[in-house]
């Protein structure tokens, strides 16, 4: 009898391990990144207008299709091309569809709704909202591998929140993470994400915000102001292969591995003195 209520004593002490410390200490579930095809070089894709304000820093492509109207460069500043209603924007559009359809249908899935990711620590893996997620302080991604949320309909940051991966190399480890929101994302003042938003509506990056991964909206606007957005590369099993060249050039990253500005063939050592995150482009002579 007395092992019978110590048993039971323990079980009962185990009911209330907090579900954030639960899900840090469970086995990850696998997941597959979804390819990002040619919209691998977009810091940001709208689909009616990419609207910019302020002293905004965008390195990658920015480009909108079927839409053509891109507003505010300068103020802000890009390192990457402007693609405004082009092929190559239109082309982005259709793979991006395709990597937000195939985040959608990965599984299985750990259902996180009604919870606030803000204080969790989550290992690689499949996470699902049936409406709306929220975060607000930091969220904390533990380990190497694929972060898959499926957010059935808002995704939005508090003030100054933050997405950590832990990562030696944030930037590259940030391509692996994938948003998949079923409406709008707002990203809120100050806050610091990481990861590939691809929203089926708009993508809000407010003042001060900043995002290691790209801003991808399928169906309507991305508005920015006064931000920080570095298009982070892919280098396991995401929008291009693995690179064997990798060194650093003229832009802000490992050539062929995320955006640069290598378009000078005499001062860049980009391999080829093509256009670093754009592969098969090449620079200027």
């Amino acid at each position: 009898m007395a092992r019978g209520l110590k048993f039971l004593r323990l079980a009962a002490g185990l009911a209330v391990i907090p579900f954030a410390a639960f899900l840090s200490a469970s086995p990850a579930l696998a997941a597959t990144a979804p390819s990002l095809g040619s919209a691998v070089g977009f810091a940001v894709l709208g689909a009616s207008t990419v609207t910019c304000t302020g002293a905004s820093a965008i390195t990658g492509d920015v480009g909108v299709s079927p839409g053509s109207a891109i507003t505010g460069f300068p103020p802000c500043t890009l390192t990457g091309t402007l693609h405004a209603g082009d092929a190559l924007a239109k082309q982005a559009q259709k793979d991006a569809t395709t990597a937000y359809n195939s985040a959608a249908s990965a599984k299985p899935c750990t259902s996180l709704t009604g919870q606030d990711l803000g204080g969790m620590t989550l290992p690689p893996g499949v996470y699902c909202f049936s409406s709306s997620a929220q975060l607000t302080g930091t969220l904390n991604l533990s380990g190497g591998g694929v972060y898959i949320f499926q957010i059935g309909s808002t995704l939005t940051t508090a003030t100054d929140s933050s997405v950590v991966d832990g990562s030696t190399q944030s930037c590259d480890a940030s391509s692996n993470v994938f948003w998949q929101v079923g409406s709008s994302a707002t990203i809120g003042t100050g806050t610091a994400f990481a990861g590939n938003i691809l929203a089926l509506a708009s993508i809000t990056m407010v003042k001060g915000a900043t995002l290691n991964g790209r801003a991808i909206a399928l169906t309507a606007a991305v508005t920015m102001d006064t931000n920080t957005i570095v298009a982070c590369g892919q280098t396991n099993g995401g929008g291009h292969e693995s690179q064997s060249k990798c060194n650093q050039g003229v832009g802000n990253g490992p050539e062929g591995c995320d955006p640069g500005n290598s378009n000078n063939k005499n001062s860049s050592n980009d391999e080829n003195g093509g256009t670093p995150g754009n592969p098969g482009r090449q620079g200027k002579k």
